[in-house]
């Protein structure tokens, strides 16, 4: 057995350059992953971000037609699903996504849905609940099982085990999708003209409408809270983090009144991040939110940016 080429090593660098560049909170909770793991999250992130560029970043900012980026967003998923097959990709972020897929025995069962969820958010800007679901399947519950993938390589589980963290990482990223919908609200429909959640009208945005949303929120974050003592040590402080800090941010959406929620982008202050990295980076797992935290958040720091 070799180690890595030196191709291989230039494609992780890559990949790990984009969650350091593109998302602060992922990227604060991957310094508590062991290394290994992480290189392997990095991998894993940054296809997804790539796919996303595709479909609303600089080729939408390039003014490429709808049917110019679905065409790219397809070329991505050929080569993905070519590179998957054999190993090998010309393109850097696809090429170190593979080496985890094929070292941690994922591949297309979790990338196809991936795909249709971003080619769906070239065309459709309003959801049924059906389609909706599948969307969030697509586009964050796979991700959380690519993850969890990386998570177990090398550990034993037993199979009951196993089925409680697929739960818990299914419904910890439906949590983030669902969350970052709804703290986009405004952006989403201002800028794309995108209503994820089925039935809502951004323009009347009622505080009920929120409060079913948020509970619909808080019983994902609950299963996938339940989940997190069987992950791994080498796992463990990392996810405890990420879910935190969607926990805190959940808990300032719940305190903000929807009428901003449809105009205001809401935010966790980076002093509160700090406080709760340091939280998970001593074990601490994330624990249940009460009327305590959720006035917290009403009041600590700035929420919106």
């Amino acid at each position: 057995m070799t180690g890595p080429s030196l191709y291989d090593q230039v494609a992780m660098e890559t990949a790990s350059v984009v969650i350091r560049r593109y998302s602060t909170s992922f990227g604060l909770a991957s310094r508590l992953l062991a290394p290994a793991v992480r290189q392997d999250i990095e991998n894993i992130y940054a296809l997804v971000r790539l796919a996303d560029e595709v479909v609303d970043g600089v080729a939408a900012s390039a003014e490429l037609s709808a049917a110019e980026i679905t065409e790219r967003l397809d070329a991505l998923e050929r080569e993905t699903c070519s590179a998957l097959r054999c190993g090998y990709s010309t393109n850097l972020v696809v090429h170190a996504f593979v080496l985890t897929a094929r070292r941690t025995g994922f591949g297309d069962e979790l990338t196809t849905p991936f795909f249709r969820s971003m080619r769906a958010d070239i065309s459709a800007s309003r959801h049924t609940p059906e389609s909706f679901a599948d969307y969030v399947y697509g586009s964050a519950e796979v991700v959380g099982l690519m993850c969890l993938a990386a998570f177990l390589h090398g550990e034993r589980v037993t199979p009951a085990q196993h089925t409680v963290l697929v739960d818990g990482g299914r419904h910890l990223g439906a949590a983030f999708q669902k969350i970052n919908f709804l703290r986009d609200l405004a952006a989403d429909f201002g800028a794309l003209g995108r209503s994820y959640f089925p039935g809502i009208d951004v323009t009347t945005f009622t505080e009920a409408e929120k409060i079913r949303i948020i509970a619909d929120i808080d019983d994902d974050l609950r299963i996938a809270r339940a989940s997190l003592p069987g992950l791994p040590a080498s796992s463990r402080r990392a996810v405890a983090l990420a879910q935190s800090l969607f926990e805190e941010l959940t808990d300032r959406l719940r305190a903000t009144p929807a009428e901003v929620l449809a105009t205001s982008r809401i935010r966790v202050p980076n002093p509160v991040k700090a406080r709760l990295a340091l939280s998970a980076a001593v074990g601490r797992l994330p624990r249940e939110r009460n009327a305590t935290t959720t006035a917290r958040a009403a009041t600590e720091g700035d929420t919106t940016k």
